[in-house]
Order: structure tokens, then sequence, then C-alpha cells
């Protein structure tokens, strides 16, 4: 017998390329599950579906940094936090120190969707009741009806994972004018902030006051501690975009908003920013 569940969830997480870097994504996972019918006549009662596999889901690489084999660097473990310390594109630096929790260790050459359905398929299948003989997921990214960017940040304030300093997501944007949608200030910031770091001002360090990690010449430092540990890292600044605000969607859109309204003071601006799949805030100015 064949179980499946379409939009189980949605991954917002950011993994390390060699190329762009530390690149937020968000991918809606689909499932399917194989096997024999269990004493309730059912494969997988839905509701345990949808709690056990999506719990399993966000507890190995939701809200996390995925790290693969080929890391132009190197990863170091300690016993409440692991260092990050890597290089990517045109030599830019990244590093980071971060609770282990923050880590999702990824057995394969990059992270992809191929290498991530493989990854969670390893970790799911042993928790699965015996009458389970196998299962298949499908990642994908939503479908965009406007220009997205790939961000990553963190939030600090958030009791939650959001509080993970890199972690990140897909986000579409929309951008209006007096009830006209502009797509070409769309594309305008989709590509300003194309596997962007964004970061809050008051977060930034001095490099002489990290404690775990090294910066180099070109970096911008930032350092928190919040309810999960003390975070820190260093970026090229070039590949970071320091806000006067939280990297909230709802602190994003209202920025954008501000920033296009300074452009066009005549106009009624709309911003519509997404933070993700399916949610987000919008803002006018």
């Amino acid at each position: 017998m064949i179980l499946f569940v379409n939009s189980l969830t949605v991954i917002d997480f950011s993994y390390l390329c060699n190329k762009r870097g530390a690149v937020g994504e968000s991918w809606i996972v689909d499932l399917t599950l194989h096997g024999q019918l269990n004493d309730e006549s059912m494969v997988l009662d839905f509701g345990l579906v949808k709690k056990q596999i999506k719990g399993i889901i966000d507890n190995c690489i939701d809200h996390k940094l995925a790290v693969p084999n080929s890391l132009n660097g190197s990863i170091i473990k300690h016993a409440d936090h692991s260092v990050l310390d890597c290089h990517f594109g045109d030599n830019y630096h990244l590093a980071m120190s971060a609770p282990n929790q923050a880590f999702c260790l990824i057995d394969a050459d990059i992270v992809d969707e191929k290498s991530v359905t493989e990854f969670l398929i390893k970790t799911i299948m042993p928790e699965l009741p015996s009458n389970i003989e196998k299962i298949e997921i499908n990642l994908y990214p939503e479908h965009s009806q406007s220009f997205y960017y790939h961000y990553s940040h963190g939030l600090k304030k958030h009791d939650g994972n959001c509080q993970r300093i890199i972690h990140g997501h897909r986000s579409q944007i929309g951008i209006s004018l007096d009830g006209m949608a502009m797509p070409r200030l769309q594309k305008e910031w989709a590509d300003k902030w194309e596997d962007i770091y964004l970061a809050t001002a008051e977060d930034e360090i001095n490099k002489s006051d990290l404690k775990h990690v090294t910066a180099q010449e070109n970096d911008v430092c930032f350092a928190y501690t919040s309810q999960q540990g003390y975070f820190e890292m260093a970026i090229d600044k070039s590949r970071c975009d320091i806000l006067p605000c939280d990297t909230t969607v709802e602190c994003i859109a209202d920025y954008l908003s501000s920033q296009v309204k300074n452009q066009y003071p005549e106009s009624e601006v709309k911003i519509t920013a997404y933070e993700g799949v399916g949610k987000g805030s919008i803002s006018y100015a």
C-alpha cells in the first residue's frame, strides 16, 4: 500500500556552496510511504506522519547550516560548539562559531535536492514502524510568480531555531508603486540581495572581540548570545548587507518600503516581502 502527503512541511535552511557561500533555501517536502497495513488498517496515521516525520526533519536540518564533505575549509567540533572556517567564490571568507545543533553535516560533495533527500531517508527510516518498507521524498522550491532572492540571517531575540546565526530562505519579493507592480525594482532588489547575508547593525562587533573564529582583512563580524547559546561569525563585507533593524520579515518589509520611498517620494509604495514559502509581511510607505 502507498500513502502520500504533499507539502508535508517546508525546510528553511542555508547550505554551504564553494561557489556561492551560504545560500538560503526553502524546499517544499512531498512524502510517499510504502508499506503494509497495520492493526488500524493504515500504513501510518496521518497525524503521526505530520507530527513524527515533520519533527525529524525539523530536528535534523530545518533552520540549520548544512555543510557538505567538499567544504573549502574546515569544521572543528567541540563539546558544545563547532567552528567553521572556509572560503568560497572569488576567495571570499566565511567563519562561524555556533552551538553544535546549528550545523547539519551532509555526507556528500554538494548540498542539493538529491543529497538532502538521501540524507533525510537515512535519518527518517530507522524511526518508522516496521510495516513501512520504504519512503520517497521529493524536495522542490515553490513556483515563483515574481523575482526572488536567497538570503541568510539570524534572529537573536527569537526563542526558537530562528536564533541560529546562519539559516535562511528563498524568498519572493513584490514591489508596487501607486498600485502598479514594478518588476524592474523587484529584479533590482533580488539581484542586490542574491545569496546575501542580512545582518543587524547592533550585532556588529570588532574583530578583536571574536572568541572562537578569526576574521580576515575584508570581513565584518557579528556576535550575540541567545537562548541556545553563543553565536559569532565573520564574513566578507561584500557578501553582507547590514540593516539598521532586526532581520525579521516584518522589519525587512519595512526597510524595503523606506528605501523605495526614498527613491520615489511622490508614489505610494507597497512591499510584499516573503520569508520562504507562503508567508511574509506587507509594508506601505
